[in-house]
Formats: C-alpha cells, structure tokens, sequence
C-alpha cells in the first residue's frame, strides 16, 4: 500500500518511528514533515512560539497552499496524518477528494489548554478524519463530542528497533535510579524530596535549569534530553527508572510506560494509575507509588536486593511484549480498524 504521511520526519521523533513501522509491515510511505512548510519557521525567533499561542492562524494557509501544490498529480492508497496541528480543515477537505481514507494519529492531549490555541485546527478538524486515534480514554468522548465519527484507542507503544537493547549490556549499573525526562514545574520539588530521602536520583532531561530547585538538582543533572542509542543507554545505566506522568496532559500512562519496561535495563518505578496497574503486574513487573514519599520507600528497598531488580526488569520486558504494544503491532492494528478489518 502506498502512504502518504505527514508528520515529524527527524530520527528522534516518535513520528518517524511508526513511519519506519509502516515501511516493516511492507507499506512505500512517503513522509513530509508539515513544519518545513512553514515559511520563517527556523530563521525567526520565537516564530514556532507564536504560532502554537495562535494555533497557527497566521501560517494554515500557506502550508495547505505548499503541501498541495507538492502533492499535486501524486496517488496514494492511505493518509496518516500524525498529530498535525498545522493542518486546516480546507487541507482535509482536499485530500478527502481524493478518495482515499484519512487516518490522524495523535500523541498529545489536544483538549487540556497547556498548550494554548496549539489544537485549535485539529479540533475543528475532527469531522473530517476517517478514523481518529488517541491513546487517552478521556479523550475519546472528547473527540467523539467535537465531531469526530470513528474513533480508535490506543495504548502508547515503543519502537523494538529504536528502542532495542543494547546488546552485551554490562550488568554492572552506573546509577541507582534515574528520570529522564524533562523538567516541568511539578517535577523539580518531586525530586527534591527523593534527594532528601537519600536516593542517589541521576536526572536527564531538557529545561531542569529553569528549575526553581536547579540549585539543588544541578549536582544530580547528567545532561539535556538523549535520544536512540543515549536513551536507551541512559535507561540501561540504571537499576531503577522512574517514569513521570504529565499532569498538564492528565496522563494516566505515557511513551515510557512502554519504553523502559522493553528496554529492560532497570526496575519500571511510576505513579499508580488504573492503567498501570492494569498494564504490569505490581511488586512482579514494576512498583508504583501514590507520594514521593512512598516512591523513596519503594526504591530504597528495591536498591537492597538488586537480584530483585533483575527479576522485574525482565519480567516487565516480558510483559510489554506480551501485551502487542510495539508499533510495528499497534500500526498495524490501526491499518486493519481503517480497512475495516
């Protein structure tokens, strides 16, 4: 099947994971990344800024005008649309003329107001996708309320080539426990209180300067955010992984739930939600916690029996892959709900 798909093309992207996953499942996908449309995107500051604050009203436009004109006399089977917040309803409108079904994959919570007008054209865009798919339940009511007609929930997925094991992983670890993510206001006083209850926590991640903490945090901060190899490579350091939620987004799991129990270098150590304890096993797979406090706790004991943490780690590798959450299975999934198979 021939796929049209636009959305972010850079290696480190999740994008550009499930396109590679379009392309193993045995599909010719043609990527183009709407933002290189975007005139004065990379030459002006702060001009991606403003766009999200407008919701790219200024710039719509002239991104539907390029993208059709680049697109013009080309056939495809399929669309995949990944997030596209810069894609207007007339750009829509346009390829659904051309017959063929309309898939938009999003990764974000385009209904929480974090992100200011960011959303605006994917929400008025709803009615015009074939099949929507949101990996958060709240949303789908959400979407279902705007206008959207068919609508599919995911679970987020990790990548089993990007994310594969590195292989002859020492078994000896370099850090105790470790976040690697970035900084975000909750995230700074959270980690404060793990220091302060004696965890050795390593941090790796963009934007923990801006920390009110930094003064604090600046000793335990590694570097700013690792992507392929150094990811991997950061979760494996460790014996602990600690997998923050956003709670602008109100997620209740994320991209790491997934990622670091493949990658299986360290214990998955994340807040208690219903969809992680729906997802592992807890005290088998991966430990939760409802405090910092109780997070300390969970390590510290945890930190005292590392055959323990070996155990889990492996189990919850176990588990991931038991549970079909690789893109190459959730793409194609999607593919089959489209086609209605």
């Amino acid at each position: 099947m021939k796929i049209l798909y636009l959305g972010e093309n850079s290696p480190e992207s999740t994008s550009w994971h499930r396109s590679c996953a379009l392309r193993r499942l045995g599909h010719e996908v043609s990527v183009w990344n709407p933002n290189d449309f975007i005139p004065g995107q990379e030459r002006i500051p702060f001009f991606s800024s403003f766009n999200v604050r407008t919701g790219f009203r200024l710039v719509a436009g002239i991104v539907a005008s390029r993208l059709r004109d680049r697109l013009e006399g080309e056939e495809w089977d399929l669309v995949w649309v990944d997030c596209g917040p810069q894609i207007s309803p007339s750009f829509y409108r346009w390829l659904r003329k051309r017959g063929r079904p309309v898939i938009n994959y999003m990764t974000d919570n385009p209904f929480q107001k974090r992100d200011y007008r960011k959303w605006d054209l994917y929400i008025r865009s709803l009615p015009l996708h074939d099949l929507t798919v949101l990996p958060r339940l709240e949303n789908v009511a959400q979407a279902q309320a705007a206008g959207a007609q068919n609508v599919m929930r995911v679970f987020f997925s990790y990548d089993p080539v990007a994310h594969a094991p590195s292989e002859g992983t020492a078994s000896v670890k370099q850090n105790d426990v470790i976040f690697v993510g970035s900084w975000m206001p909750e995230r700074g006083a959270f980690a404060v209180k793990l220091l302060n209850a004696g965890l050795a926590l390593k941090i790796v991640g963009n934007a923990w300067p801006r920390s009110p903490e930094w003064k604090i945090l600046k000793p335990h901060w590694l570097s700013g955010s690792v992507y392929g190899k150094s990811y991997v490579e950061a979760i494996e350091s460790s014996r602990i992984a600690i997998g923050l939620l956003s709670k602008g987004n109100r997620d209740l799991h994320t991209q790491r739930s997934v990622e670091i129990p493949f990658i299986g270098g360290g214990v998955f150590c994340a807040e208690r939600t219903a969809e992680h304890t729906q997802m592992y096993k807890e005290g088998n797979e991966a430990v939760f916690w409802d405090s910092p406090e109780e997070c300390a706790e969970v390590c510290l004991k945890l930190l005292a029996d590392p055959e323990r943490c070996s155990r889990m780690a492996a189990a919850a590798r176990a588990r991931v892959i038991d549970l079909k959450l690789s893109n190459d299975e959730v793409v194609k999934g999607i593919l089959e709900k489209v086609s209605g198979g």
